[in-house]
């Protein structure tokens, strides 16, 4: 069951890679344009969201590594193999994120003070570009989100990007109508906050799984009931569970059983509950209900 198991995550992740690839090809060339586009016309929100877009790239190019490092088979080094990497490559992405987010109000700031001319049609056309590219590849990401840590992050940079480009957009048509060049660096500071909001997520999410935390989605207290409730088993303990990836998840725990004889029917019919709560690696050691019992068998 659990080589089946790792079979359909490796699947999920090969189909995906040419979804990825497509995004950063889309996602390079709009950096460029916007990239070009800001220096033109000394538009801060435009370059800040060009430098968060090509965060984006490089998280997008991150993902497909991990996805290639979680195929790598165990060795005498790695017994789970390089799979623990995604978590890794996750936790970088939120950092590069929050970098990114540290360089555009600082920027911002500066440009409160020294205010520049913008052409408010050029970036609300550029931008208007984005939310077309991010849109596109937010959908095309929508289906993978929701069980890998690491294409959740990227769906949820680019729905955020989306989210941004109309902001930019907005800040444009502003400023072609008003010439309040004041409101560039404001969108700028929107923009940090909302990626800071979209990265928050991820970078906690990570930042547990890389310390063996519990993954979300799993709940011990449910998983205890679930075991106990089992025939034969009179209790449990020693229960530990943590990310062996993004997308796999291992346990251990003594079992306490009345009957050493039913052991393996117990064991086969909990590791397949457990399955059922996302939870392919199990390893269940049994133990006797009689404490008093000290016979090498028991």
């Amino acid at each position: 069951m659990e080589h089946h198991h790792h079979h359909h995550n490796t699947a999920s992740a090969q189909s995906l890679n040419g979804i990825f690839i497509l995004s950063i090809i889309l996602n390079v060339v709009f950096v460029l344009v916007e990239a070009g586009v800001g220096l033109w016309q000394d538009s801060l929100s435009l370059l800040s969201d060009a430098g968060h877009n090509l965060s984006d790239v490089f998280s997008l190019v991150l993902v497909l590594i991990a996805f290639r490092l979680a195929k790598v088979q165990r060795n005498e080094r790695f017994t789970y193999g390089y799979r623990k990497s995604t978590v890794l490559i996750s936790l970088l992405n939120a950092v590069i994120l929050l970098v990114a987010v540290g360089a555009i109000v600082i920027e911002s700031i500066h440009k409160f003070s020294a205010p520049t001319e913008v052409n408010g049609i050029a970036v609300s056309w550029t931008a208007g570009v984005g939310i077309l590219i991010n849109g596109a590849t937010a959908l095309l990401l929508m289906r993978g989100q929701k069980t890998d840590l690491n294409v959740r992050g990227a769906f949820l940079h680019m729905a955020a990007d989306t989210l941004v480009s109309i902001g930019v957009v907005i800040s444009g048509i502003v400023i072609h109508y008003t010439g309040w060049t004041i409101i560039d660096p404001i969108v700028s500071l929107i923009i940090a906050v909302v990626i800071l909001i979209s990265t928050w997520e991820l970078l906690s999410d990570s930042l547990r799984l890389a310390v063996d935390g519990i993954p979300d989605g799993v709940d011990l207290k449910e998983i205890e009931q679930m075991l106990t409730a089992e025939e034969h088993v009179k209790g449990v303990h020693h229960i530990h569970v943590w990310a062996i990836s993004t997308t796999e998840t291992a346990l251990t725990a003594h079992v306490v059983v009345d009957d050493f004889s039913c052991w393996p029917q117990v064991s086969e019919h909990l590791k397949h509950e457990l399955e059922e709560h996302n939870i392919a690696h199990a390893t269940l050691e049994p133990e006797i209900e009689d404490s008093q019992c000290h016979h090498r068998e028991c």
